[in-house]
Parts: structure tokens; sequence; C-alpha cells
């Protein structure tokens, strides 16, 4: 069976985020100056063939800790999606 997962990877909270903050000075040329704060991330999608939920969940743990994110600077999130 094929499962899709949505993986999100974002910076760690406490480091720097230095293309949130060009995005952030690119928002206040523009006038934007109600954005507080921007961390910019990664979406990734992948469709997993698996016989279980669980092991397309796997496998995407798998993905994310050897390739996708950086334990050092990035956090993940996985989402099963429909």
């Amino acid at each position: 069976m094929i499962y899709n997962v949505q993986i999100k990877v974002m910076p760690l909270k406490d480091l720097l985020d230095p293309q949130g903050k060009a995005v952030m000075g690119g928002l206040k040329n523009l006038g934007i100056t109600t954005v507080s704060d921007v961390r910019v991330g990664k979406h990734i999608t992948l469709a997993v063939e698996a016989a279980s939920e669980e092991a397309a969940k796997q496998v995407a743990q798998d993905a994310c800790q050897k390739l996708l994110a950086n334990p050092v600077m990035e956090f993940f999130e996985i989402e099963m999606i429909n």
C-alpha cells in the first residue's frame, strides 16, 4: 500500500535563522511591518510503499534522521496524510 507522509523540517528555536532574517528584511522593505518573526524551513512529501502506516512512518523517520534533517540545527515533524 502507498502511504503519503508530510515532513516539516524547521531550524531549532534557539538557533539563528539567516533565511528567516533575510525574509524579515524583505518584508520590512516592502512596507509589511506587522510581522514580528520569520522562520524558514522545508516541507517534504513522501509517497511510501509499506505494509502498514507504522512501517511507512518508520521509513519517514529513518529518512529524516539519515538525510532530510540535520539534528544539530533542525527538528522535524512527521504527519501521515490521506
